[in-house]
């Protein structure tokens, strides 16, 4: 199954993400829907980002590990998390189409540990779906790993030769 969310814009304080229908958490797919979703503020507003992240990740922030792997990931590159929406392609500097829309994938993997979720994206710099994990607590799904932020290929006219 496959789920495709529609936002106008990004959240850019925690009151416009608790506006957002989707901030229900009562799915996994929406949870790894605005994960990504709040990310497209990084460029903008790093600490606003980590806060926003926080709200997804429910009872257990971010780690000191986890902030620091954002900025060794995004800095710089924030067109990583850009390339996840659609309309964004290598030859358009991964600028998405307006509104954002993003698709979220389950497999035959995706429920194999009681409590979990493991989704894919596909990002359009990348060969194949990268994973996401949520976690479940009580009626929420909440981030617990991202691993969504791995190297694509550069946007086109970004190579210095």
């Amino acid at each position: 199954m496959s789920v495709t969310f529609t936002f106008t814009d990004f959240p850019k304080s925690k009151e416009e993400l608790e506006r957002i229908p989707e901030y229900s958490l009562d799915t996994p797919f929406k949870a790894a829907a605005l994960t990504m979703l709040v990310l497209l503020n990084y460029q903008h507003d790093v600490n606003k980002t980590i806060e926003l992240l926080n709200c997804l990740k429910g009872p257990q922030p971010l780690s000191n590990y986890d902030i620091q792997f954002l900025r060794d990931r995004l800095g710089g590159k924030t067109f990583v998390v850009s390339s996840y929406f659609e309309g964004a392609t290598v030859a358009n500097g991964y600028v998405p189409n307006k509104p954002y829309k993003i698709t979220v994938h389950e497999d035959i993997y995706s429920y194999t540990d009681e409590g979990y979720a493991r989704l894919t994206l596909q990002s359009s710099g990348a060969d194949s779906k990268r994973p996401i994990k949520l976690r479940k607590k009580d009626t929420k799904w909440y981030l617990w790993e991202n691993m969504l932020l791995a190297d694509i290929r550069p946007p086109a006219g970004s190579d210095g030769w």
